[in-house]
């Protein structure tokens, strides 16, 4: 079977690469648009299967199509990508000295069948300074990042005190329960 990565991320193609796939990315512009009533763990969901349901009318048989979103949320309130410095640094404040919680959705389409699953980290950040917010964001520039971080630099490697879950989830891509997922459909 042919892996499609319907992703422009470049830590899901990390990722994926590094469970030792082999696979071609192709990229949906379809808009993440969402009911705002909707339950924040279940945003990622919506938008993952959205993605998947714009580029399967291209899917040849044997195709797999892997499809995801990530969301950052602290007290039930989405912590989207940041628009620029300020709010990069006002969501790393908000989220200092706190615990969060990092939401990733996979939905995976092969032939007629499609396998959507979600899975759940819990991050806890050591309350940080301004400097170290500052020097992060000025250094690290991270505004394709939901939560305003990346866990794999050095805010994750100074700033997070536990966590609890999937650390690739952190990153945007849950491998492990997605690698269980694609041994199941090659079976």
């Amino acid at each position: 079977m042919e892996i499609i990565l319907g992703s422009a991320s470049p830590r899901r193609k990390q990722l994926l690469k590094q469970m030792g796939f082999d696979f071609v990315v192709k990229v949906s512009d379809v808009e993440e648009i969402y009911d705002p009533s909707t339950p924040a763990t279940e945003v990622p969901v919506i938008l993952a299967k959205l993605k998947a349901d714009t580029l399967k009318i291209d899917l040849t048989p044997n195709q797999l199509l892997i499809c995801c979103d990530t969301v950052v949320i602290e007290n039930s309130e989405i912590l989207g990508k940041p628009n620029n410095p300020q709010d990069a640094k006002d969501t790393l404040r908000r989220l200092s000295g706190k615990k969060h919680e990092v939401v990733s959705a996979v939905c995976m389409i092969l032939n007629e069948k499609t396998i959507q699953f979600k899975d759940s980290s819990s991050i806890q950040f050591i309350p940080l300074s301004n400097a170290q917010i500052d020097y992060y964001v000025t250094t690290y520039e991270p505004f394709d990042k939901a939560g305003s971080y990346g866990i794999q630099e050095w805010l994750g490697h100074i700033g997070v005190s536990s966590i609890d879950g999937s650390y690739t989830n952190v990153m945007g891509l849950p491998t492990q329960r997605l690698y269980q997922e694609i041994m199941r459909l090659s079976n």
